[in-house]
């Protein structure tokens, strides 16, 4: 959990950290950016949206997701660079939203 936050951290140092649904969620101006949380199994990370699903399909096959969420297991490494993409990607989405 700890690597998690500290990749979001270095991908938007501006984002301020707080707890929205009893879980750690980063916002970006007052909005809700991503994710985290920490179970008995694994690392959860979203919002992951349809587009960035999409964009990372192939990379997404080896772990179990939902509709918006992306699980990393605890009995094997977490893949810190797949992390820093999925991150970025996010973040690239809410720039774009955010000049249109």
């Amino acid at each position: 959990m700890k690597k998690i936050r500290d990749i979001i951290r270095a991908a938007a140092p501006r984002a301020a950290e707080s707890v929205s649904y009893g879980i750690p969620t980063f916002k970006i101006d007052g909005e809700r950016f991503i994710y985290c949380a920490a179970f008995k199994h694994h690392v959860s990370l979203y919002p992951m949206t349809a587009a960035i699903r999409r964009t990372f399909a192939d990379e997404l096959k080896g772990y179990k997701t939902s509709t918006g969420t992306i699980q990393f297991p605890l009995d094997k490494p977490l893949p810190i660079g797949f992390v820093k993409r999925l991150v970025k990607a996010r973040l690239a989405e809410m720039r774009s939203r955010s000049k249109t």
